[in-house]
């Protein structure tokens, strides 16, 4: 019987993952601890039991490792937007808001380093985040329930949320009034879409309109000129 030979590369890969598992561990110990600014390359390499050289070679300044740190956040947040209720577009997006609140609770530190990046610009994860929530209210545009055009729905629905969160976070567990969550979601959600489960009488022509608006894009091939013109044309047709 031949003996199974090791496979040299496919262990230094190993290697690499188990390294980079060891650091991100370290980095979120630290965030929850004390905060974004407790995130230092020294500390994690202390931490994490490597040399700093090491957090460099996987990711290349501080600023990445947090943005790794970001999709780590992500990670942990999709399973949960996952199990979202499919049936009913808008309860979908009544329990997602629900879910995001509890996550940004939950993790406060991560939730502020994935979304209140003052100057910079959302990180990779959160833009993942928001084009999921686009694809949830293009849902509710193609069920006809979507009383202003998507991309203005998806800003107000994810900074009613994000303030709501940030908004919470600033008191002390014990007084936080979550009530004060429940009450902005009803009131932007009836400002964006119908939310009773009876779809808004339109017609054939309205309602297929509304269903090309939610779902064009520039990558289908337009330029940005034609998708501007394209989206003006089909929100027109959607008041019909």
């Amino acid at each position: 019987m031949k003996k199974k030979q090791n496979n040299p590369e496919a262990e230094t890969v190993s290697g690499r993952v188990q390294t980079r598992a060891r650091v991100l561990s370290a980095a979120m110990q630290l965030l929850q601890e004390g905060g974004r600014d407790a995130v230092t390359t020294r500390a994690v390499a202390e931490r994490a039991g490597v040399q700093p050289p090491v957090i460099y070679r996987h990711f290349n300044d501080k600023e990445g490792l947090l943005d790794a740190l970001a999709e780590h956040g992500f990670a942990l947040y999709l399973p949960q937007k996952q199990q979202e209720t499919k049936h009913d577009p808008v309860q979908a997006l009544r329990s997602g808001w629900d879910q995001h609140v509890q996550f940004g609770l939950k993790y406060p530190e991560l939730y502020l380093l994935m979304y209140a990046r003052i100057g910079r610009g959302p990180s990779p994860a959160a833009e993942l985040s928001f084009k999921a929530l686009h694809r949830h209210i293009a849902s509710v545009a193609a069920a006809g329930r979507l009383r202003i055009p998507v991309d203005r729905a998806v800003a107000l629905l994810h900074s009613a949320a994000m303030g709501i969160v940030v908004s919470l976070l600033q008191s002390q567990p014990r007084e936080r009034d979550l009530t004060l969550s429940s009450m902005a979601r009803d009131n932007a959600l009836s400002m964006i879409a119908i939310t009773e489960p009876t779809p808004l009488r339109k017609s054939a022509l309205s309602a297929a309109a509304s269903a090309i608006q939610a779902a064009v894009r520039v990558e289908d091939g337009f330029s940005t000129s034609e998708i501007a013109l394209l989206k003006e044309w089909l929100k027109r047709l959607a008041v019909k």
